[in-house]
């Protein structure tokens, strides 16, 4: 007779002493209910050990169950160290800022206020409007109040450290400093304007992000994630890949061919779209979205991409793990970190310091360059994008970035083969013992790597026109992808063009989900968001094309007023008349 086996039973932890456990530097994440201590986890982790720390103090059940397979789920049970009861309250994890209380000297614990909904607050604080959100307990770096009036402000510190709050004071404080009404700007007070606005116009046109309503929309928006295992959508599609695979050849074969007949450029043009269709799989593979098996699908990738490609997936799975867990975070998500090429937020004007790089990205003069004509010069720059894979790629590998022990080491080896085997057929063999002459060499070069624009464009049009504004803590998984990711309306024929990307949103809140079967899954989504009331951004692809560059020319638009803010501060430094500029800077602003 089998013997039973009962499940372990895990000790009761209180949100104090995850917070003190997370002062002494350890790393407490929240999944289903239960306390997972990642520390001896961070070096294995094949997509890399930032995408881990974002989710430090927070319940990343949802994230956790989107990016990873049943079996990866279930090998987390080992580092469960405890469990929670209800509700649990995020703290904001200690890469984006947030500041967590030790344990008292004697070992005992501070005794935690409780609000009137029963959430468990910090001491009592007083906040005002200029109050460094840094010191805030699990408050996000960018300024979160209302423009209009302290209302706003007073439920969203509610809901964040309790009724602990004895004042507030209103932001438009800060427009009443004058009596003419004039606008007393520097440069930073424009941009902390700008994020208020931001963020205000999110809170208006989405969900509240309070609890009990964001429990909602993520009740239900497991249901739906119940709903798509049951139709069978995570099955893959083997024939839609055959078909790829044939196109793959078609394009190759192609190239071949008029090489052999010395047509560089017709040859050069079919190698960049033969790129331009493989990256497709390379990123269904990087998901798992194929066989579901993670060292299949790896191998399938690095071949895809490093051995045909000269891309390392290594690098791409480290910074899109973190890019689908931060989407469109200005200080976080390396995908719209273009410094100084583009800037999509006004805050890139602040020279914010980038926690996936570590570094800061300056808003320096070859940024207010490039900046003031990034609306311009967007599809020129998306020409070279290709080049910079390179770069990061081989800076992934050199540095040694990805796991170094555990079931992906080896993975780095087995990509330095693929990168020596890329440049062998591509640079030796094709480009040099191929093509004759040195000009004819360049013109392949570009031909083939600027036939791959598209892509760019591509991948960057679902999030540089969405929102960069922070919402808080409590903002779901759910509305937090969708509120940061369009997708692109396109007919089923052109679908093998797009590659899947055209459905980014239905991607980023199921990312394992075949790309084959992402438009069956369209429709489910849609009804969701209808039922919960969450704005479902669909453009076409021009249209799409039109929202980012204008958003790339407001963000410009905006560097020339903090170009002129801080004319004004120089000028009023002085002796300047500054009343006057600055009210005109405030009605070039309205």
């Amino acid at each position: 007779m089998a013997k039973l086996t009962k499940e372990r039973t895990y000790p009761l932890m209180s949100r104090r002493e995850i917070e003190a456990q997370i002062a002494d530097g350890r790393h407490m994440v929240i999944v289903d209910g239960h306390v997972l201590k990642v520390d001896a986890f961070m070096q294995f982790h094949p997509g890399g050990d930032k995408a881990m720390k974002h989710m430090v103090g927070r319940d990343a059940t949802d994230e956790v169950n989107g990016l990873h397979s049943p079996e990866a789920r279930a090998m987390m049970n080992k580092y469960r160290v405890g469990r929670i009861e209800g509700r649990w309250n995020n703290f904001l994890p200690p890469i984006q800022g947030g500041k967590f209380r030790k344990r008292l000297e004697d070992g005992a614990m501070e005794v935690e206020e409780e609000d009137d909904s029963g959430r468990l607050s910090a001491p009592a604080v007083t906040i005002t409007a200029d109050t460094p959100s840094s010191e805030l307990e699990s408050r996000p770096p960018s300024p979160v109040f209302d423009v209009d009036g302290s209302a706003l402000r007073k439920r969203q510190v509610k809901e964040s450290m309790g009724s602990s709050a004895a004042s507030i004071t209103s932001a438009s404080s800060l427009e009443e400093s004058h009596g003419d009404g004039s606008l007393p700007l520097d440069g930073m007070a424009h941009l902390d304007i700008l994020t208020r606005k931001e963020i205000k116009l999110d809170l208006d046109k989405y969900p509240a992000v309070d609890q009990d309503t964001q429990e909602v929309i993520v009740e239900k928006y497991r249901k739906l994630h119940d709903r798509i295992k049951a139709d069978g959508l995570y099955d893959c599609n083997y024939y839609a890949y055959a078909i790829e695979c044939s196109r793959y050849i078609t394009f190759f074969g192609l190239m071949l061919l008029f090489l052999k007949w010395k047509w560089y450029i017709p040859s050069a043009f079919f190698l960049g779209v033969f790129w331009h269709q493989l990256v497709f799989s390379a990123h269904d593979a990087g998901h798992m979205g194929i066989t579901h098996n993670f060292q299949v699908d790896t191998i399938i990738g690095i071949i895809i991409a490093d051995f045909l490609g000269g891309l390392s997936l290594g690098w791409w799975k480290r910074s899109h793990n973190v890019h689908h867990i931060v989407t469109n975070s200005p200080e976080h998500d390396p995908d719209i970190e273009h410094m100084p090429f583009f800037a999509i937020s006004h805050r890139f004007l602040a020279s914010l310091r980038s926690t996936y790089y570590e570094r800061i990205m300056p808003y320096d003069a070859a940024a207010k360059f490039f900046i003031s004509m990034q609306h311009n010069l967007y599809y020129v720059i998306m020409l070279f994008g290709r080049f910079n894979l390179y770069r990061l790629s081989m800076e992934y590998l050199i540095l040694g970035q990805g796991p170094k022990k555990g079931v992906a080491a080896w993975h780095r080896w087995f990509e330095f083969a693929g990168q020596v085997f890329f440049w062998y057929w591509f640079g030796y063999e094709l480009l040099y013992k191929s093509v004759d002459g040195g000009w004819n060499r360049f013109w392949f070069v570009m031909v083939s790597h600027m036939v791959t624009c598209p892509l760019h464009v591509q991948i960057t049009l679902s999030h540089f026109a969405m929102s960069t504004a922070d919402l808080g803590v409590d903002e779901s998984f759910p509305q937090k992808m969708l509120r940061t990711t369009m997708d692109v309306d396109c007919p089923t024929w052109l679908d093998f063009f797009h590659g899947g990307l055209q459905f980014q949103a239905i991607h980023h809140l199921f990312p394992r989900i075949p790309r084959h079967n992402l438009r069956k899954t369209q429709r489910l989504v849609q009804e969701f968001c209808d039922e919960v009331g969450i704005p479902y951004a669909l453009f076409g692809f021009v249209d799409g094309n039109k929202e980012v560059i204008g958003r790339l020319g407001e963000v410009a638009r905006q560097a020339a007023i903090l170009k002129k803010c801080q004319g004004v501060m120089i000028g009023e430094g002085e002796g300047g008349g500054a009343s006057s500029s600055s009210s005109s800077l405030r009605g070039e602003d309205e």
